[in-house]
């Protein structure tokens, strides 16, 4: 009755579950675990940097991800190279 049981149902039931993995796995199209293919991960920065305003769009951005350029001994911060390249100083 066990067996019988085990043949008829529960080994059906892992040939499934293992070849819904293997499938999910084959397309998974390089996604991590956790993202969603309408929400991508977010850019990683370390936690409590520094906030440096944007002088072109004002968008705040961290020291680690902001690109920096130095004018007349100071420092500038833009958030891409389109606003630095936008940049005229006053």
């Amino acid at each position: 009755m066990i067996s019988a049981f085990i043949r008829e149902f529960v080994v059906p039931l892992l040939i499934f579950l293992f070849l819904r993995s293997m499938l999910r796995s084959l397309f998974a199209g390089g996604r991590r675990p956790g993202s969603r293919a309408g929400n991508p991960t977010p850019p990683q920065s370390r936690p409590g940097g520094v906030l440096h305003k944007d002088p072109v769009c004002g968008t705040y951005v961290s020291d680690d991800s902001a690109i920096a350029k130095t004018i007349g001994g100071q420092k500038v911060y833009f958030c891409s190279p389109e606003c630095r390249d936008k940049y005229r100083p006053e």
